[in-house]
């Protein structure tokens, strides 16, 4: 491998619409930038000359998504390309745009970006900037490091939240047991990362256009030749990479989801508990079992949304897994199955993957049309090493694969009464490069286009339960994905290891891929692989679980063990009581969930995306935010009763359970007994909680609760609700209505007001607004003065 540097760099013209301005290097390079909006700007190199990609799947159209067989890259229609301005000198070309400002140098096409008053963001590595291997695909991109840069991001990534010194390869892997800490690659492919400076406060995200397998070094390398640097590393395709300008990180998040399209909206169900184990569905009488798992919930009082139907209902006579098949022995009878689950308020999502192991009694019908991703070298399936044996990926770029797989969703699930798919097992890992995909009568190599395959999966089985259920919102789960995935799909991080370390982990894990775009996102509560976890493990994951957009409890474990909540007869009380409290909580989730679909915040936020200028918040990686309101520091250790929590500067700190009040600035010894975790709320908060109840929906409330902790001197806080009907597209209609909560305090007073917009129908007429203990000053609700004598205040108010 030789990477070549490009030199002498002569701009040849403005082609598309003036937005762009177009170099060529001396060998034939071809480079571009173009100004896609004032805080928007995108680079390109082609070491051809030409694109060896033609088309994105990733970056979205105006209409929010991409036609299945994906955008032309040169198409700047969705953009607004403003106006702005160039001027040449001295071997180097200026491009200010109102927000930023560029200097291209014309010796080597390095670029040095300043905002618009002159503050330097971020400079290209002199001498190494864009690189490729003049005998082979790869490519390069280098930038300087600098030593205070914080670097969050990437996706699903181990270790904690800033990469900064870190090394990273993107290749999507099936990663069984993983280390959360430690390991690379996993399960996604997120090319995009946040550079944050903490003495500027200035934030701008890299996103990186291309699905090839890839590298970022974060600035632990070192080459005595050149000062500290970072770069990213791609094994095919161009450099394509958009620079987004914050100057906020919650600016930078919100620009990047408008980029690659917001998340769906998934039905008000998907927030509730969704149970799975692998144990059912592999026992010989898996119908028995999984009645059993019915059966036990109503024991035990445990509420429940959705059971997860893992695949061993495929098993054959010789114990292998063939998607698209029923095994009558162990299930008989599907359908009476699903409709005992449907009594009980539970719903069946069902596992399903995208390869065909030879034996598959199909697999000859789909090798008959080509359905499978070819050989290199002749027309023949490749093959490839998979759950049971030999297989074959399935290529969701032939359009007959797409229309059998399609096919099989809505006959062998949907029409027996399963809302949802559970699509697994899908990175793709196949080995060849050179390997063929039939890219829509255009083929391509694989190497262009693993996590691609992920993507048009799920896209297949969206698509199939929006035509089967044409007014239903959809609810998909991928493990696998890149950016893309959640316009589809809610996701999870896999087979985690059941210990504290994944515990701790996962924290940061899920944080990264909530800064990537990609909000709707949980953990197996407890630890799918290894020995079943301990009781207090268990029970700190709960608790720690029941606060992330996707909470499920799953298990695979060695030792036969299964992670269910009466698991341990000695903690279930408190299992039960933070799952009713998951319930309790749904409101306030709901109406975050919608915000993360309109917007692209985050549902669990990175203390730094919340309180950018304290310092120490830049690099806290498991105390986290849900929303703008609720702290939540899990308990991590093992036998711990208390646990240290920082509460940031720029607040005033209540604690959840005393109402006690706590100055921001300052670390605090919380208590943490087994039942329950430090939460704390920062003044002005509002919580908007519900009722405890079997399943969502299961009994409408008749009174909104709204926990109100206001400011304890001067100051005020908002929060807007979100009620519909929680499961139909009306809400695309316009078929909802926002609850407008504000509170505002003084010294001696607190005003409460809530106020009603939109015609959607409300199951509530009234408010309880709940303050905390020892709350003394006079309370005006809607107006009206009410006093209370009660230890803990409370006011039911007639809704505006």
């Amino acid at each position: 491998m030789r990477m070549t540097q490009p030199t002498n760099v002569q701009l040849v013209g403005s082609p598309l619409r003036f937005s762009t301005l177009a170099f060529a290097g001396e060998r034939g390079e071809r480079f571009q930038v173009s100004v896609l909006a004032d805080d928007l700007i995108r680079v390109q190199m082609f070491p051809n000359g030409q694109p060896r990609f033609q088309r994105t799947w990733m970056v979205v159209g105006q209409e929010g998504d991409v036609p299945c067989e994906g955008r032309l890259r040169d198409d700047l229609s969705p953009f607004p390309l403003p106006p702005f301005q160039r001027t040449a000198q001295d071997g180097s070309i200026r491009v200010q745009t109102q927000q930023l400002r560029l200097e291209i140098s014309l010796d080597n096409f390095a670029i040095n970006w300043f905002d618009a008053d002159g503050n330097a963001i971020a400079s290209d590595l002199a001498g190494r900037a864009y690189g490729y291997d003049c005998a082979g695909t790869s490519v390069w991109h280098y930038l300087e490091h600098r030593p205070d840069e914080h670097y969050f991001g990437f996706g699903e990534r181990s270790g904690e939240l800033d990469k900064a010194g870190r090394r990273m390869r993107m290749l999507n892997l099936d990663s069984f047991n993983y280390d959360a800490e430690k390991t690379d690659p996993l399960y996604k492919h997120f090319p995009f990362y946040i550079t944050f400076n903490p003495h500027t406060q200035i934030a701008y995200g890299l996103f990186y256009d291309n699905l090839a397998t890839s590298v970022f070094e974060m600035g632990g390398e070192l080459d005595a030749y050149h000062p500290r640097y970072r770069y990213y590393q791609a094994d095919d395709g161009d450099i394509d990479y958009y620079l987004i300008y914050g100057p906020s990180i919650e600016q930078v998040v919100e620009k990047f989801s408008a980029l690659i399209g917001r998340p769906v909206l998934p039905p008000r169900w998907s927030l509730g508990y969704l149970g799975s184990t692998m144990s059912y569905t592999e026992a010989p009488d898996a119908q028995t079992q999984l009645q059993r798992f019915v059966e036990l919930c109503d024991e035990h009082r445990i509420p429940c949304d959705l059971f997860h139907l893992s695949s061993g209902y495929t098993l054959d006579e010789n114990e292998k897994r063939n998607v698209f098949t029923w095994n009558r022995n162990r299930i008989p009878d599907p359908k009476a199955m699903v409709d005992n689950f449907a009594r009980a308020g539970i719903k069946l999502t069902s596992n399903i993957k995208p390869a065909l192991l030879l034996t598959h009694p199909r697999y000859a019908e789909v090798a008959a049309f080509g359905g499978f991703i070819q050989q290199a070298d002749r027309d023949a399936p490749e093959t490839v090493a998979f759950w049971g044996g030999p297989a074959s990926y399935l290529d969701f770029t032939h359009p007959q694969t797409r229309e059998w797989w399609k096919r099989n969703v809505r006959e062998q699930l949907l029409e027996y009464g399963i809302v949802s798919t559970w699509n697994d097992n899908n990175e793709f890992e196949l080995w060849d490069d050179e390997a063929r995909c039939a890219g829509f009568g255009e083929p391509f190599r694989i190497a262009h286009a693993r996590p691609l395959q992920t993507l048009l999966m799920t896209r297949a089985s969206y698509e199939t339960q929006k035509e089967y259920r044409p007014d239903e919102r959809p609810y998909l789960i991928s493990r696998s994905g890149c950016p893309g995935i959640q316009r589809y799909a809610q996701t999870w991080s896999g087979d985690n290891q059941s210990n504290w370390e994944t515990l701790k982990y996962n924290i940061p894990m899920g944080l990264g891929l909530s800064l990537s775009g990609a909000p709707n996102m949980g953990h197996d509560v407890g630890g799918f692989c290894g020995n079943a976890p301990s009781p207090e493990l268990f029970v700190r994951w709960v608790q720690n679980g029941v606060f992330h957009p996707r909470f499920t409890i799953h298990s695979y474990h060695a030792d036969g063990s299964v992670n269910e909540p009466w698991m341990y007869p000695e903690v279930l009380p408190t299992i039960r009581e933070w799952i009713e409290f998951r319930y309790r909580l749904i409101p306030y989730l709901y109406a975050l969930l919608f915000e993360s679909t309109q917007t692209g915040r985050p549902i669990i936020r990175p203390m730094v995306y919340a309180f950018p200028g304290d310092p120490k918040c830049q690099t806290e990686s498991f105390v986290f935010m849900l929303g703008p309101s609720l702290l939540v520091a899990s308990v991590l250790e093992d036998g711990a009763r208390r646990r240290p929590v920082y509460l940031p500067a720029a607040s005033e700190w209540c604690d959840w359970y005393t109402g006690e009040w706590r100055t921001g600035g300052q670390v605090v010894s919380a208590d943490a007994p087994l039942e329950r975790i430090p939460l704390f709320v920062r003044a002005g908060g509002l919580i908007p909680m519900g009722k405890v109840m079997r399943h969502v929906g299961a009994e409408p409330d008749d009174v909104r609760q709204v926990f109100v902790f206001p400011h304890p001197t001067a100051g005020r806080g908002e929060f807007t609700l979100i009620e519909d009907d929680g499961l139909t597209l009306g809400y695309q209609r316009g078929e909802y209505s926002e609850v407008k909560l504000e509170v505002s305090a003084t010294s001696d007073r607190i005003s409460l007001q809530a106020v009603r917009r939109g015609d959607y129908r409300l199951p509530y007429h009234r408010i309880e607004y709940i303050l905390p203990p020892h709350e003394t000053r006079r309370v005006i609700v809607n107006g009206e003065t009410w006093t209370d004598a009660q230890g803990r205040g409370h006011a039911l108010v007639p809704l505006e």
